[in-house]
């Protein structure tokens, strides 16, 4: 027996989902946008009626696409969770670097996690990612391995 949807919850995880301070991109199989937080609209400056229902590769050209989307198969075939760390990869969309402490850096640097989201059949239908500014720690760690 399915779970009863309590509409105050559903209106609290998006008020959640908005508010919180990460990236949030939800992802169908096709790569077109479905969610866009308020992270990703104040940082890419494009409102959720902007990018809703188009490609985020169209709307990002920098992202890698054949590095995503053999992430994003490596998630839906196996139905874990998938990351990538600054170190390994600065960003996956290029942010401007808006933080007065570590104005240093050109852009944002971000780790990025990929959720596989199933549907009530439980195949993986949709693709979480999560983006991480994580520029404060990756600029105090290159200014350790300066020194």
């Amino acid at each position: 027996m399915p779970a009863q949807i309590d509409m105050k919850e559903v209106h609290w995880l998006l008020d959640i989902v908005q508010c919180i301070d990460v990236g949030v991109i939800v992802l169908d199989r096709q790569y077109q946008v479905e969610v866009w937080n308020s992270f990703m609209e104040n940082h890419s400056g494009m409102q959720p009626d902007e990018v809703q229902g188009k490609s985020l590769f169209d709307q990002f050209p920098e992202i890698d696409e054949t590095w995503l989307r053999r992430k994003v198969d490596t998630v839906v075939q196996l139905g874990t969770r998938a990351f990538s760390l600054w170190e390994q990869r600065p960003y996956l969309v290029h942010f401007k670097n808006y933080q007065p402490i570590t104005g240093q850096e050109d852009f944002m640097y971000q780790n990025v996690t990929l959720l596989p989201l199933s549907g009530p059949t439980g195949v993986v239908e949709h693709i979480c990612v999560v983006i991480y500014d994580v520029t404060a720690t990756a600029t105090l760690k290159k200014q350790l391995n300066k020194a």
